[in-house]
């Protein structure tokens, strides 16, 4: 089978969930194809105990596609910079500060608290992992997935102070986030030395590098765009924002992520600034990445949905997952509570932190980070437990959040 053959197979999969979830479960599109991918996959795996060969060339179809490649230099350049292209920058300047110290301070707390639980659960459960291991599975597991994120706060209807601060988050704090795990990776490899200058140095070269390239490249990108008038054009150069952008920006050691973010919302922002015959240009414009925005994150969560016909799973490993679920919220509690209570922030919401901490959905990042790891005795493990955590925040965290926000609203 070749390369087109196998993006056929699996697109066509895909939108057979997306049918079978539209005609008779109902759930939203992204977490419907997930469930329904995640339901194929499980009874294909209960077939292979009597048709063997089934799952194998189910594992051949899913295992042409490289995960972690897919994600990070194919789809999130793309997510992201739709992402950032719809969010309302006047607003998120208002609220910076606590953006910044929850895309920071906060997936750093969230980092070590869960480094040290899954080491006490590890060492509990007598799975010998060293503890700079389990830093480096604090680290992959910390960053909110700001394309669960955003997709999922379309519907639950939280204040738009609240919604605002966790799509900012979750836009901003991939880039910690990447640079903890590699840094972490490096020791628990033994690749690299613990210096505290080195990686305080390494965070502000990746942090506010991206930020100063994704402001010059977003000015200039919509300086350009301001001048014209044919959408066709104006959607190519904001293609190649999103695509040469991210590539460059990774050539430039920056936090290519981040970078994409900058550029979104400045073009975002200009973009809105637009007046009179140009208008119409920018509503074709933003319907176009609105539509690319929802097409590919049914691609994303339908391949999470299918990814488990290619993982080894185990009992054993099962149940650090569903421990490790209770360990990632106590973590994401704490790293949202300690920000905020520092500003003082959202004092006239006194349920903001639990809606945060619900609302802090994990995704294909973290298991495209998972699946970068290289090979040591607790890698399949941790795979493992990453999607069992990703699972869980997508299909019971995702679907539960818009209720939990009706219910806490009638307690104010």
């Amino acid at each position: 089978m070749t390369l087109f053959d196998g993006a056929g197979a699996l697109l066509s999969l895909i939108a057979m969930f997306g049918y079978i979830n539209h005609r008779f479960i109902k759930l939203p599109d992204m977490l419907g194809i997930t469930a329904v991918g995640l339901v194929a996959s499980v009874c294909l795996l209960l077939l292979s105990l009597f048709y063997p060969e089934m799952v194998i060339e189910a594992q051949h179809l899913v295992g042409m596609i490289d995960f972690s490649e897919l994600v990070f230099h194919g789809l999130l350049g793309l997510l992201l910079f739709a992402g950032a292209l719809h969010v309302d920058i006047s607003k998120m300047r208002r609220l910076k500060m606590p953006v910044f110290l929850l895309a920071t301070i906060g997936v750093l707390i969230s980092t070590a608290v869960v480094g040290v639980g899954f080491f006490l659960v590890t060492s509990f459960c007598n799975v010998p992992i060293s503890f700079l291991w389990c830093l480096v599975f604090g680290a992959l597991i910390s960053p909110t997935d700001p394309i669960a994120v955003l997709a999922v706060l379309k519907n639950a209807k939280v204040s738009p102070d609240l919604e605002t601060q966790i799509a900012g988050e979750s836009l901003f704090n991939d880039g910690t986030a990447v640079v903890a795990f590699m840094t972490l990776l490096g020791l628990a490899t033994g690749n690299t030395e613990f210096s505290l200058l080195s990686v305080l140095m390494t965070l502000i070269q990746e942090i506010f590098g991206a930020v100063i390239f994704g402001l010059v490249i977003g000015y200039v990108a919509s300086v350009m765009l301001k001048d014209l008038d044919s959408y066709p054009v104006e959607i190519l150069i904001t293609l190649a924002l999103s695509t040469a952008g991210y590539s460059i920006a990774e050539h430039l050691h920056v936090s290519a992520p981040l970078s994409v973010v900058v550029i979104g919302l400045v073009v975002g922002y200009n973009s809105n600034l637009s007046k009179g015959h140009k208008s119409k240009n920018r509503e074709y414009l933003f319907s176009f990445w609105g539509l690319l925005d929802e097409l590919l994150n049914l691609i994303l969560f339908g391949l999470i949905g299918l990814k488990i016909v290619a993982l080894s799973f185990s009992i054993k490993n099962l149940w650090l997952g569903i421990i490790a679920i209770f360990v990632v919220l106590i973590a994401r509690y704490i790293s949202v509570a300690a920000p905020i209570n520092m500003l003082h922030y959202m004092k006239d919401n006194r349920h903001a932190v639990k809606i945060m901490t619900w609302g802090g959905l994990r995704g294909g990042i973290s298991i495209a980070l998972s699946l970068l790891l290289p090979s040591f005795e607790g890698r399949e493990m941790f795979i493992g437990v990453t999607y069992v955590v990703v699972i869980f925040s997508l299909l019971v965290q995702a679907t539960t959040l818009g209720p939990l926000v009706k219910f806490l609203d009638k307690k104010n």
